[in-house]
């Protein structure tokens, strides 16, 4: 789900690194994962986003 969400990487070429990895995951089950989890995740990170002011300045030093 974090490769996912992280990277550009299709279903398919996750569920090949998976099985690299040695774990039988299909490329459904991880579009299911993403479509459930990725609004939880999205909302934790909210305080993250909110924090920065959208502005910053670098001095000369």
């Amino acid at each position: 789900m974090r490769w996912y969400g992280r990277y550009a990487l299709s279903y398919r070429d996750l569920e090949e690194m998976m099985a690299e990895r040695g774990l039988s995951v299909d490329h459904t089950t991880i579009y299911r994962w993403v479509r459930h989890y990725a609004p939880e995740l999205d909302r934790r990170v909210q305080w993250c986003r909110n924090r920065n002011s959208g502005s910053w300045y670098v001095d000369e030093t």
